[in-house]
């Protein structure tokens, strides 16, 4: 594995790569540009860096003590299977922002292993939780 970066400056962020990554997701196919861009204004970000260029991105909305939601974590297709995924979700994790949050949450359909790495599980009282959705991913 390469050196990868992984930083929160914003400034340093590829947004029109970030755009398109998402909006070719399977849960991000619905946002607009301008979507997407103010949910990276309003959230914690991480890029993930290899000589400069980006490679991976991930962001976490949060009150920074009570309560997290991981969203958009990826790398790029040609960047998989390096541990870079892992990288990025160490950063989220031992960030000193969000070090002491109680609750975290996040949604996947297919990154389950890499998740569970950082200690994540089923909910553990599915009958508790409620949701609201404009639309089914």
């Amino acid at each position: 594995m390469s050196e990868v970066i992984i930083t929160k400056d914003k400034s340093t962020l590829d947004i029109a790569m970030i755009v398109d990554y998402l909006q070719n997701s399977y849960w991000g196919k619905e946002r607009s540009a301008e979507t997407i861009e103010r949910s990276i204004e309003h959230s914690i970000c991480f890029g993930a860096y290899l000589d400069g260029q980006q490679i991976g991105f991930a962001r976490v909305v949060s009150d920074q003590s009570v309560f997290a939601y991981i969203m958009d974590v990826f790398i790029l297709d040609d960047y998989k299977g390096c541990g870079y995924g892992t990288a990025i979700m160490e950063a989220v994790m031992t960030d000193q922002l969000l070090v002491d949050v109680e609750n975290w949450q996040l949604r996947t359909l297919d990154a389950h292993e890499l998740y569970k790495k950082f200690g994540f599980t089923e909910l553990e009282f599915p009958e508790r939780s409620m949701a609201k959705r404009t639309f089914i991913i």
